[in-house]
């Protein structure tokens, strides 16, 4: 799914004036931002090269400090603050990593600092934030919730909100990673960038556009946290009914009217990605990239497994950021196992004799594939009276392999379903 541009010099519709920060302005912020946020790595994937038929390239925000690129907006949003402003202290809400941005900039800049978090945030996120010295609050179950309570929180007691993503500040910010993609990857012709409250993609389309109006940048959100999407085609920002994701970095329920008019005027594109491509673009990124993503960092990689041949190369995507809990890691490896093919889950009817099951398990260990668990029915009305089904989880290297085992076994007369 996705929603196009309809012309690269498409107007906005007519709507409120808005700040939007320049070229000029996100060069200012980058040398505000020198010894702050760091100059992240980028460097060439062999196995994206090797699928889209061309030079990819990966922009690692997840080794950015605090584990994401909102260090960069959250610090230059507060230092530019008033000095009575500074010490009214500030207010943000997150699901952990503009979080982590904010507690971390407070600390560095001497500012009190609260944040408004979902329940169920992950663990490792909420005790980063706690660590940098900000008060942890739990509200609702979304981002979207928590900024209601964290505007309320500013109301009475005059701290400073920080939006995660909802101000000319902080899409400068982030804009300073566009400067970078190009240093890095100068004959860059496709950015893809993970997308939630569109604070980072307008940054960088920003600058990227401004240098390099021919590179196409290319948003990627989550199926079921998706709000650009109906927004776009709406020319306005549009409140989404409901949201269901893994991707909490990314589960914005309304774009922000800041980023939604620069990615108006700068995204060529806005594209969606599932939960099984966002399982599998984890897991692929960890192992062949060695790299540890979030599943709402690695929605760009998603994005380019999906649909390799959509991107012009040399392509830049962006891992967004890296603080996973490892509970959840676990679940999403997994869950992204079973989407490559690397589980098979099947049913076979042996005959109950002995030595039955050691022949069927024979034949598995013939085609090498590795048995993960192993459970017997004897009690059914579908299962005559010598027979046995067998419900079995085996590890195989991928969907042409798991083919493979199971046409084997059906040669072997056993018979199968899944």
């Amino acid at each position: 799914m996705s929603a196009d541009r309809t012309a690269p010099d498409a107007v906005p519709p007519a709507g409120p004036r808005l700040s939007l920060p320049s070229l000029q302005d996100i060069e200012v912020a980058r040398e505000a931002l020198r010894g702050v946020s760091v100059y992240t790595p980028m460097e060439e994937s062999r196995w994206l090269s090797a699928l889209a038929g061309g030079r990819v390239m990966i922009k690692a925000e997840n080794l950015q400090r605090t584990g994401s690129f909102k260090i960069r907006g959250a610090y230059l949003r507060m230092a530019r603050l008033s000095d009575e402003e500074k010490a009214h202290g500030v207010v943000a809400a997150s699901a952990g990593n503009h979080a982590q941005g904010v507690a971390l900039a407070a600390q560095m800049l001497g500012i009190k600092a609260t944040v408004f978090m979902p329940e169920g945030a992950p663990i490792p996120k909420e005790k980063a934030t706690r660590a940098y010295g900000a008060k942890v609050v739990f509200h609702g179950v979304s981002i979207d919730e928590g900024l209601v309570a964290a505007k309320r929180f500013a109301a009475e007691t005059g701290a400073v909100l920080i939006h995660p993503f909802d101000h000319v500040d902080i899409v400068t910010g982030q804009g300073t990673c566009g400067l970078e993609i190009l240093e890095q990857c100068p004959d860059a012709r496709t950015v893809v960038v993970p997308t939630g409250g569109g604070g980072f993609i307008a940054g960088i389309a920003t600058a990227v556009k401004a240098l390099r109006p021919e590179v196409r940048v290319v948003g990627v959100q989550a199926e079921g946290a998706a709000a650009y999407v109906p927004s776009l085609a709406e020319g306005r920002p549009v409140a989404l009914g409901s949201m269901k994701t893994m991707a909490d970095g990314i589960a914005v329920g309304c774009p922000g009217d800041v980023p939604f008019r620069a990615i108006q005027q700068h995204v060529d594109e806005m594209v969606t990605v599932s939960e099984e491509s966002l399982s599998r673009a984890l897991l692929m990124t960890l192992e062949r990239a060695k790299l540890v993503v979030e599943p709402a960092g690695a929605a760009a990689v998603a994005a380019l497994l999906d649909a390799p041949d959509r991107y012009e190369t040399p392509a830049v995507v962006v891992l967004s950021g890296g603080n996973v809990d490892p509970l959840l890691m676990m679940r999403v490896i997994r869950h992204g196992l079973a989407s490559a093919g690397r589980y098979l889950v099947f049913r076979a009817r042996i005959p109950d004799v002995p030595g039955g099951l050691a022949r069927l398990l024979n034949e598995l260990a013939g085609v090498q594939a590795n048995v993960l668990d192993v459970v017997h029915e004897r009690t059914s009305a579908t299962l005559h009276l010598d027979e046995v089904e067998v419900h079995l989880q085996v590890e195989t290297r991928g969907v042409d392999h798991a083919a493979r085992v199971l046409d084997h076994l059906r040669g072997c007369g056993y018979s199968i379903s899944q």
